[in-house]
């Protein structure tokens, strides 16, 4: 209770949810002694799959026997997991205790609550400079609150695609702006660039870093994966070839973002990641709300023996990678989804092929999504669509015979709500 009270006061500092602007932060992580300065970090960057890349990394880091301290946007159930030092998360006592002692340092000034919680982790993570810290980019990067370091170890471009467009001038709502603002003001390290959607992307992002003297790595050009067996894949870079087992993980896409963190960590040679590190670092990692299977818990025992998947997935390249994944499964797949208002729904659905039955629902607590009623009317193409008003109504609706598959999917926020209800 103590902690929901501070986070509500920290989310009235500011008039705007997000303000894009780095003028706060910085003024008040100087007031903290610039803990940004005293810390050894890698930044992720990216649209999708930067949270299975940070995990992976932490993964692999801990079986190497590494302190991290992790840094993620957004939360799925709770703020604690935002908050990672010393490889474990931070206790609510704890994370209240922090973000009294930042906030009492502000003064009041106003600060989005994003940029509070960035200051916060800076803070923290300054006690422990030793640890390596992992570092998500909120949204874009070139005015993102953790876009304030002075240098780093790496920065890793994940998968950059079409999202976030009603925060662009009108005129600018290209792909071309959003590989801009993403990797304009990469610092100079080293950068890993992860697999792409096109070669037009690619075109942009080596146009934006030219200029960057870091050492660059390009998936495809300087490391690769194959994946011709069933238990295991194949990663390559300059150093060698590596026979790995399957990381704990669903998707075919999620071995370009396992591979992405090897790269990186195997790039960054005073770390002496050995191959075993990797071997059983990718068996271990841990990945909610990214094509997560429900496998025990009360929403699992309204399928009983049928198969319950929930992804946050919620735009258009996360649809088209979710659903590669789903069309190589033999069987009837049933879908619940709701999604943010500010979301191109269609082309987030288009991708669905097959399916035998979707249920639009609300997102509990989410005043920014389009309610479900609407959601069905703008999908009204699709055939066997229906509303319900919650998730539990949603599943008990579903008319599951043996060996279905019911996914939960469209939104992160949806797929929290999904996980804490279970």
């Amino acid at each position: 209770m103590k902690l929901q009270k501070i986070v509500s006061r920290l989310q009235k500092l500011h008039p705007k949810e997000i303000d894009l602007s780095l003028d706060r932060i910085k003024t008040l992580c100087n007031k903290l002694g610039n803990p940004q300065d005293k810390i050894k970090a890698i930044s992720i960057i990216g649209t999708n799959g930067k949270y299975s890349t940070t995990q992976a990394l932490f993964s692999i880091l801990k079986e190497a026997n590494f302190k991290c301290n992790v840094y993620i946007s957004p939360h799925i159930k709770k703020i604690n997991e935002r908050f990672v030092f010393n490889n474990k998360e931070l206790n609510d006592e704890e994370l209240a205790k922090l973000f009294e002692e930042v906030e009492e340092i502000n003064q009041k000034l106003p600060i989005t609550f994003f940029e509070i919680l960035t200051a916060a982790y800076f803070y923290k993570a300054s006690k422990y400079p030793s640890n390596i810290n992992l570092i998500e980019a909120g949204l874009f990067h070139r005015f993102d609150a953790t876009n304030i370091l002075k240098q780093n170890l790496a920065s890793i471009i994940t998968s950059i695609s079409l999202d976030h467009l009603d925060w662009l001038p009108k005129n600018e709502q290209t792909i071309e702006r959003i590989v801009f603002e993403k990797t304009s003001s990469l610092l100079n390290s080293k950068i890993i660039i992860a697999k792409q959607n096109s070669k037009k992307v690619i075109r942009y992002i080596k146009k934006n870093i030219s200029s960057n003297l870091s050492k660059k790595l390009f998936f495809g050009e300087d490391y690769n994966y194959s994946s011709t067996e069933k238990k295991f894949f194949h990663f390559e870079d300059k150093f060698s070839k590596l026979k790995l087992p399957m990381p704990n993980l669903l998707g075919q896409f999620q071995l370009e973002n396992v591979s992405t963190a090897i790269a990186t960590l195997r790039i960054l040679s005073e770390f002496n990641v050995k191959e075993n590190h990797i071997k059983y670092g990718i068996v271990k990692i841990n990945n909610i709300a990214r094509l997560q299977e429900i496998k025990s818990g009360k929403l699992k025992d309204l399928v009983k023996n049928n198969k319950l998947l929930v992804d946050g997935s919620h735009n258009e390249d996360g649809s088209r990678v979710l659903n590669q994944y789903l069309q190589s499964l033999n069987c009837n797949k049933h879908v619940i989804i709701g999604m943010m208002a500010n979301k191109d729904h269609i082309k987030y659905m288009n991708y669905f092929k097959r399916i035998s039955s979707i249920t639009t629902i609300d997102i509990p607590n989410q005043p920014n999504s389009i309610s479900g009623k609407k959601l069905k009317e703008k999908l009204n193409k699709f055939p066997n669509i229906k509303y319900k008003k919650n998730i539990k109504e949603a599943i008990k609706s579903v008319d599951l015979k043996n060996q279905d598959l019911l996914i939960i999917t469209g939104s992160l926020y949806l797929a929290g709500e999904v996980l804490n209800l279970n």
